[in-house]
């Protein structure tokens, strides 16, 4: 999944520094946290590179060593985010003993869920700003490549019919999507009623390609 993140919404970083030290990588980390916290409590429209350099304490030139705009740091805000995201739904469904489709489901969308409790920045800008081309780019080939990646354990798995187009799994994220997007609009807990019912809804969708059905 990590090619997604690479390729999707890059802009030309090459005349600003890469955090490889840790004093830099610190510095970066602290930047994307006081962002972050900007956008929890004030949203999209408050955030400004002023505003995130004295949140993070650090001089607004050395913000703008590793981002030229706001916009940048609200692509790298969703760049860190969907890498804890892949990481949490590699680990959610490496630990199924039995995996079935409604589980792979559960388990896939739980843990979106419990990264969206972590990093409610990000609920801020897709599920309710969805702010600019470059993030909604990068986040549907993220989509994408997230589908790609259960498309492949489900036929490992064996669970899927032969010749089922993956198409469906792209799909079935694409409504997940849009779940978390209804189930998370007022609330950055999110509904569980909205949530549990899009578990059933995507569940019922893949179930009807699965082997035996």
């Amino acid at each position: 999944m990590a090619e997604a993140r690479g390729a999707a919404g890059n802009t030309d970083r090459a005349a600003r520094r890469v955090p490889v030290q840790r004093r830099s990588r610190e510095r970066v980390a602290r930047i994307l946290d006081a962002a972050a916290d900007l956008v929890v409590e004030a949203g999209i429209e408050a955030l400004g590179t002023r505003a995130v350099a004295a949140r993070a304490g650090v001089p607004i030139g050395s913000l703008y060593q590793y981002f030229a705009d706001r916009d940048e740091i609200i692509l790298e805000l969703v760049r860190r985010d969907t890498a804890e995201m892949d990481e949490a739904v590699a680990r959610a469904v490496a630990a199924l003993e039995r995996p079935t489709m409604r589980n792979v489901v559960e388990a896939t969308m739980r843990a979106f869920v419990g990264v969206y409790h972590h990093r409610p920045a990000f609920v801020v800008i897709w599920w309710r700003g969805r702010t600019n081309a470059a993030v909604q780019e990068f986040c549907r080939a993220h989509n994408r490549e997230i589908a790609a990646f259960l498309f492949a354990f489900a036929q490992q798995q064996g669970m899927l019919r032969d010749g089922t187009d993956p198409v469906i799994a792209e799909l079935a994220v694409e409504v997940g999507d849009r779940v978390f997007q209804l189930a998370f609009e007022h609330d950055l807990h999110g509904d569980e009623r909205i949530i549990a019912e899009g578990i059933d809804l995507v569940t019922g969708y893949l179930e009807r390609h699965t082997r035996g059905r």
